[in-house]
């Protein structure tokens, strides 16, 4: 049987190209230690495609957080080397797993983006001041009621 083709017109896009540029501009923020300390220089890292260059990631940080970047370092991790053997006496063999591209971004003084933030609690005069308590005063209580019950009998 003869396959079924669509046609387009003059400036459609077919739904297989509309997923390909959503899933082009995905920005997938890292969160680790390391990128938490890279914050108090303004620097964010994220996972970004393959295929992906320095202005594309520039113009795509900018358009969705709505921030001036200053500079952007990119990065491809290999994939590891991972050994694999089918059936009981196959000859192992390898295989890679899946390279990754890291983008640190460099933001303007003064810019952040709200993804990496956690939400601030209101500090109340309570909850400013710890007070510390000492173990022979957590035990007090507890020695009173003992001593009390001790009198009773």
């Amino acid at each position: 049987m003869a396959e079924k083709k669509t046609v387009l017109k003059a400036g459609e896009k077919s739904k297989k190209t509309e997923e390909a540029l959503k899933l082009k501009s995905l920005l997938t923020p890292r969160a680790t230690e390391k990128t938490y300390n890279e914050q108090t220089k303004n620097t964010y890292a994220f996972f970004v495609p393959l295929g992906s260059s320095k202005p594309e990631i520039k113009a795509r940080v900018e358009k969705e957080f709505k921030v001036s970047v200053v500079d952007v370092r990119v990065l491809t991790r290999k994939g590891k080397k991972c050994r694999f053997s089918k059936g009981k006496h196959a000859y192992p063999g390898t295989a890679f797993r899946r390279d990754h591209k890291l983008a640190y971004v460099t933001l303007k003084s003064g810019d952040s983006i709200t993804v990496f933030k956690t939400p601030e609690t209101a500090e109340t005069p309570e909850t400013s001041k710890p007070t510390k308590v000492s173990a022979k005063e957590a035990k007090a209580p507890a020695e009173a009621d003992t001593n009390a019950d001790k009198e009773k009998k």
